[in-house]
């Protein structure tokens, strides 16, 4: 395929083409991401700060605050900025930059999700050999594996939008870069390009999804022999991870489970995993775990301790 590239840069038409609704979308989404640096940040530290950094279930969960402010971080500051703007443009090599960034780590996040729903699964159906089968150096490897999952997906997205002539026109409908909306620009038959775009992205994010039903559904299935104390403690932690899945399994899947096509209620879907989903993630595991909400206080009452003594 001859690579005839005519385009060097984009202009995204972004979520609204009204003024009245741009300037009230930059208002919330300011805050959303306020929120997400907030939120994000205060797991990670409370986590690395307290002894909570020893045990695998936090220790996935301060990597997957890492992962989801890396990634909400690749969208959310272009799209604020691109709400206020005239004309909201990106440099054909920004473009693939954030492409690649996205699904960077957009695939780390999922893998480390499989490796929480993992985690969880030996807690519950093999408490006697948790200690050996979740040591540290295999939690190391899990994530060192993720990072490395989340390089091959992005590098695979990325030759596939790299290697496409785009001709003109040169407006992406959409607020960020992605590989379908680039696909309706490319001047060749993308026919097949989309068909390993799917398999990319869209059998991954299926397989993954399903894996992790089947392990919760394992571990429900377990928790029968548990006493109601114990099935209600391991219930209360596993719904919260079941939530978090569900939020960003379910729109990533709608948008990339299905032909190269792209539609208007992608943008919509697209904020629930870039934005949404990242926000509402501390707030799911922390609102409902005693033992973060234990070490948020003690790190609150430890900088509120610091500033008394200056």
């Amino acid at each position: 395929m001859e690579n005839s590239n005519n385009i060097t840069e984009f202009i995204l038409l972004g979520l609204s083409q009204k003024k009245e609704i741009e300037v009230l979308c930059f208002l919330l989404f300011l805050l959303c991401y306020i929120a997400i640096l907030i939120g994000n940040l205060l797991v990670m530290i409370s986590i690395t700060c307290s002894q909570l950094i020893n045990h695998p279930m936090y220790f996935f969960l301060s990597f997957l605050s890492l992962a989801d402010l890396c990634y909400t971080t690749t969208v959310t500051p272009k799209l604020i900025i691109d709400l206020l703007a005239e004309k909201k443009v990106i440099s054909y090599n920004g473009c693939m930059t954030q492409l690649f960034t996205m699904h960077f780590f957009g695939g780390i996040e999922v893998f480390i999700l499989t490796g929480m729903a993992y985690d969880r699964y030996v807690a519950i159906c093999k408490p006697l050999h948790y200690t050996l089968i979740m040591s540290r150096w295999k939690c190391d490897a899990m994530i060192a594996a993720s990072c490395f999952g989340g390089f091959l997906h992005s590098f695979g997205q990325f030759l596939l939008a790299i290697v496409l002539p785009y001709c003109g026109p040169n407006e992406i409908d959409h607020f960020f870069c992605d590989v379908y909306p680039l696909l309706k620009l490319a001047c060749t038959d993308t026919s097949r390009i989309g068909l390993l775009v799917v398999a990319n992205s869209g059998l991954m994010g299926l397989v993954t999804f399903v894996v992790l039903l089947v392990s919760y559904a394992v571990i429900l299935y377990t928790l029968r022999s548990y006493s109601a104390e114990n099935r209600h403690k391991a219930l209360s932690t596993c719904s919260s991870h079941i939530t978090v899945v569900v939020l960003f399994f379910a729109p990533l899947l709608f948008i990339y489970v299905r032909p190269a096509t792209t539609l208007p209620e992608d943008k919509v879907f697209a904020l629930f995993y870039t934005v949404i989903a990242p926000m509402l993630n501390p707030l799911i595991y922390t609102l409902r775990n005693m033992e973060m909400k234990n070490a948020i206080r003690k790190l609150w009452c430890h900088v509120m301790g610091s500033k008394d003594i200056n």
